[in-house]
C-alpha cells in the first residue's frame, strides 16, 4: 500500500473513527490495522462491493443507496450486511466505476452503460432516480454456458439440446424469448459457443457488449450514443445495414427492441439463413405481437397482413425461456404452423 494512502487511512480512521466504524463496534472485533484494507477499498476502490465481486456464486448486485446493497445468488435476492461509509464515498466509487468503463457520470449523461472486466454496469443518475444514484452490476460467469452445461443443470433436456442443434445445423432463423432475468443472454452465449469448432463468421450486434465471440473470424458491433453531440450516434438499424457488407454467415442481434426489427427481417428475407436474436416477451404469441408492433414502428406504411407474411417467411422457431420461483429453464420451442385471419397459429415441439 502506498505510504501516502496508508497515512490518509490512519488519519481518517483515528480522527473520524465513530463515523467510519458505524455498526462495526458490535459486529466486528478487529484492530485498526486489520480494518485498513476495508477502508482502503472505500477510498480507492468499490468499498463493500469488493467482497461481493470476489464471490463467484453471485450473479447480480443492486445498489439503491449507500446503505442499501442487494445481491442475487441462485436466482434469489439477499441484502448485504455491509454498506458504504457515506454518500460521498458511494458517489466517488461510482465515478471510479464509470471511468473504468471508459465513460463518465453527470447531469448531461444520466445513464451509464458499459462493461468492466466480466461485469455489465448500469448507473442511473440521482436526478432521474429521484433519490440516490442507482447501480446494477450483472456478473457474467467465468465459464460461459454451453448447451451441454445447461442440460447438466436441468435448464433443458437432452432431447431439447438435440432439437436446438438441429435448428442451428438446418440454418433456421429463430428468436429467443423471455422476460427480464429469465436467462436469455446465457442461452444466447451457449448458442454462440456451438460455433467454436468451425469458422463460420458471426456478426454480433448489441447495445452493450455481453456476448463473447465464439471464434477468431467473428466480429462484434456496438451501438453508440453521445449526449454531448460531439460524435454521431450509431443505432442498431445502422449496424444491421453495415453488417451486410461484412460477409456475415449469420447475424446475431443481442436484443431487438425498436424499429431495427424491420431491417432485420428484410435482411433475413434476402439471405443470412441461420441468424437469431432475442426479444423481451413472456410467451411466443406475445413475442410475435410485439415483433409486429416493432416492424410497424419502422415501416408504418406497411399493411399488417404484409408484416405477418414477412414474419412467417423469416422466423422459423421461437425458443421461450422462463424463470419460475428462481428456477430458470427452457419452457419450449415453438413454430408458426399457419397464418390465419386472426393472426398466427403456433405449435410446440415435443
Amino acid at each position: 500500500m502506498h505510504p501516502e494512502i496508508k497515512d490518509k487511512i490512519q488519519q481518517i480512521f483515528f480522527k473520524q473513527k465513530n463515523d467510519l466504524r458505524y455498526d462495526w463496534a458490535d459486529d466486528f472485533k478487529k484492530s485498526a490495522p486489520q480494518q485498513f484494507p476495508r477502508i482502503y477499498n472505500e477510498l480507492n476502490d468499490l468499498g463493500p462491493l469488493n467482497q461481493l465481486l470476489a464471490d463467484g456464486s453471485i450473479t447480480e448486485i443492486l445498489v439503491n443507496s449507500p446503505h442499501e446493497i442487494f445481491y442475487e445468488r441462485n436466482s434469489r435476492l439477499f441484502q448485504h450486511d455491509d454498506h458504504f461509509f457515506s454518500v460521498q464515498t458511494y458517489n466517488a466509487a461510482l465515478e471510479r466505476l464509470a471511468h473504468r468503463c471508459g465513460t463518465y457520470l453527470n447531469r448531461d449523461k444520466p445513464f451509464v452503460e458499459g462493461n468492466y472486466k466480466n461485469i455489465r454496469v448500469t448507473i442511473v443518475f440521482n436526478e432521474v432516480s429521484r433519490g440516490f444514484h442507482l447501480l446494477s452490476l450483472r456478473i457474467q460467469p467465468s465459464l460461459p454456458w454451453t448447451l451441454t452445461s445447461l442440460a447438466k443443470n436441468q435448464w433443458c433436456t437432452e432431447q431439447q439440446v438435440t432439437q436446438i442443434r438441429q435448428t442451428l445445423s438446418h440454418r433456421h432463423n429463430f428468436l429467443v424469448i423471455g422476460p427480464t432475468g429469465s436467462g436469455k443472454t446465457s442461452f444466447m452465449q451457449a448458442l454462440l459457443n456451438e460455433f467454436k469448432p468451425n469458422l463460420q463468421r458471426l456478426v454480433v450486434i448489441e447495445d452493450t457488449q455481453e456476448l463473447h465471440l465464439p471464434n477468431a473470424v467473428s466480429v462484434s458491433l456496438l451501438t453508440r450514443e453521445d449526449p454531448s453531440g460531439l460524435v454521431s450516434n450509431v443505432n442498431m438499424d445502422h449496424l444491421l445495414k453495415r453488417a451486410l457488407r461484412l460477409r456475415a454467415d449469420r447475424l446475431v442481434v443481442g436484443e431487438i427492441r425498436s424499429d431495427e426489427a424491420r431491417t432485420l427481417l428484410m435482411t433475413l428475407a434476402t439471405g443470412h439463413a441461420g441468424s437469431f436474436g432475442s426479444l423481451h416477451a413472456s410467451t411466443a404469441a406475445e413475442a410475435l405481437l410485439r415483433l409486429e408492433m416493432l416492424i410497424q414502428m419502422g415501416a408504418p406504411q406497411w399493411s399488417l397482413s404484409s408484416i405477418r407474411r414477412l414474419i412467417q417467411l423469416c422466423v422459423h422457431s421461437l425458443f421461450v425461456v422462463e424463470n419460475q420461483n428462481g428456477k430458470r429453464r427452457l419452457e419450449g420451442q415453438y413454430q408458426i404452423s399457419s397464418l390465419e385471419e386472426h393472426g398466427f397459429t403456433l405449435s410446440r415441439l415435443e
